[in-house]
């Protein structure tokens, strides 16, 4: 019995005179140094999928960015506002535009000395500033993600004031000139920024040098081993295929090689780049698991009726109207992230871009057709699948058959149905005709009243 107490005694020794080592901490670094967009939402959500599964203690965004698509920015931030591993991030530079709303949805805020926050007003392609409606919604989102972090409670003597941990004006101010604020920024100016400035107003927690200054400084963390996201070329050629404008062009490729396809005898390039272009707009959304087998159904069963339209039925009525809709909303469905007809999980935000990205391309689709078609016999890369040559009477060029003019005021019957054009039977041969009294049953008999612009035109005889 002795011998136990003893040893019980050397343990509890031991356990309170010996340091105790501290669990190393894995830190997740997912570097975003390129323009905002699809393929940085990319890396985002790979990013925090494999630091969820690494059980990783903080995530760490390494930025240097002029900006880039706001809504793929506001997908960003919402991922990093909601997530259950801490984000911070150290701006390497810069952080504007996009860049600045990604940054403040982070807990902390770390700069290297030099860099800078700011400037997220809207702007174009070409750098012009969008109209209110746009800075608006700008407006209010950095205001929502500033006050996302909530305030702070400030005691002094017998005084107690609830701060804001990042003052929703100050954000405000970043996207909206005609924003003042007293002793910081006139009306007139957007909002920047320096590594100082942002430290001064409690809009960066601190300013270092490289990420492991932030870790060991900053965030007092002694042991700890970082992990980077590394993306796969996969991942980068997936990310450019998704882009919003791609996605659009590839839209408008589709519409415009089908319309020159159906224009035109035979199977050729337009048709081949239609094709080439449903497969890279669908095949990433279906391995992403956005597009499904239903989905890509209704763009196909859409084509067909359209097809059909134009081939079979007379006229423009439901089956041409059912087949862009259902064109329409199959390459719409395809960017939610609905599940079958279940469209809980999807954010209004999602269903806008959708349509916008789809309203776009087709849009462009029928600018391209409008385009090609008048370029099309005109000198140029269209000039070869055009005839120049003017076929006149002079050459020796007839414009118009002789033997249809021999038909005019004959007797024949209709060998099908005219809904107003189909097929007359006159002395054992087949011709085509247009019915001047509309419907007319195959087998009717009927009589050739004139030839014009190259069509018979007949009425039901008697």
């Amino acid at each position: 019995m002795k011998t136990i107490y003893v040893y019980f005694t050397l343990v509890l020794i031991t356990m309170v005179f010996l340091p105790v080592q501290s669990a190393e901490k894995v830190l997740y670094k997912i570097d975003l140094k390129k323009e905002i967009g699809s393929t940085t939402w990319l890396y985002i959500k790979n990013g925090f999928k494999e630091a969820d599964h690494l059980k990783s203690d903080a995530i760490l965004i390494h930025m240097n960015t002029y900006g880039g698509e706001v809504l793929y920015a506001d997908s960003i931030r919402t991922k990093i506002l909601n997530s259950k591993i801490p984000v911070y991030v150290f701006i390497d530079n810069n952080a504007a535009s996009a860049g600045a709303l990604i940054a403040i949805s982070c807990k902390k805020i770390y700069m290297r000395p030099g860099a800078s926050i700011g400037a997220a007003t809207v702007v174009d392609m070409e750098g012009k500033k969008l109209p209110d409606k746009y800075q608006s919604y700008m407006r209010a989102t950095m205001r929502a993600t500033a006050e996302a972090h909530g305030k702070d409670t400030i005691v002094n003597g017998k005084d107690t004031v609830f701060r804001w941990k990042r003052d929703p004006a100050i954000a405000e101010a970043m996207v909206d000139d005609r924003t003042a604020i007293p002793n910081l920024i006139d009306s007139g100016k957007t909002l920047t920024f320096t590594a100082q400035e942002a430290v001064k107003h409690h809009y960066c927690e601190g300013i270092a040098e490289n990420i492991n200054e932030v870790v060991e400084k900053h965030l007092k963390i002694d042991q700890y081993k970082i992990e980077s996201f590394k993306p796969t070329a996969w991942d980068n050629i997936k990310g450019f295929l998704m882009s919003t404008i791609f996605q659009s062009v590839l839209i408008m490729l589709i519409i415009g090689g089908i319309y020159f396809e159906l224009q035109s005898p035979g199977i050729g390039f337009p048709l081949a780049v239609a094709v080439l272009s449903g497969i890279l707009y669908f095949a990433p959304l279906y391995i992403d698991g956005l597009a499904a087998n239903w989905e890509i159904l209704l763009f196909i069963i859409g084509i067909i009726l359209i097809g059909l339209e134009i081939f079979v039925v007379p006229g423009f009525g439901i089956t041409g109207i059912s087949g862009i809709v259902l064109v329409v909303a199959g390459l719409t469905l395809s960017l939610l992230n609905n599940i079958d007809f279940d469209f809980q999980p999807v954010e209004q935000k999602g269903v806008s871009k959708a349509l916008l990205t789809v309203i776009g391309g087709v849009s462009m689709g029928f600018g391209l057709i409008i385009f090609i078609s008048s370029k099309i016999g005109a000198k140029g890369i269209f000039r070869k699948v055009a005839l120049e040559k003017t076929l006149d009477n002079q050459s020796g060029y007839l414009g118009v058959p002789v033997e249809y003019k021999k038909i005019v005021g004959k007797m024949g019957v209709a060998s099908t149905v005219l809904r107003p054009s189909g097929k007359i039977l006159i002395e054992g041969k087949n011709y085509d005709a247009v019915s001047e009294d509309g419907f007319i049953e195959k087998g009717t008999e009927v009589a050739v009243i004139r030839y014009e612009t190259g069509q018979l035109y007949v009425v039901k005889n008697g």
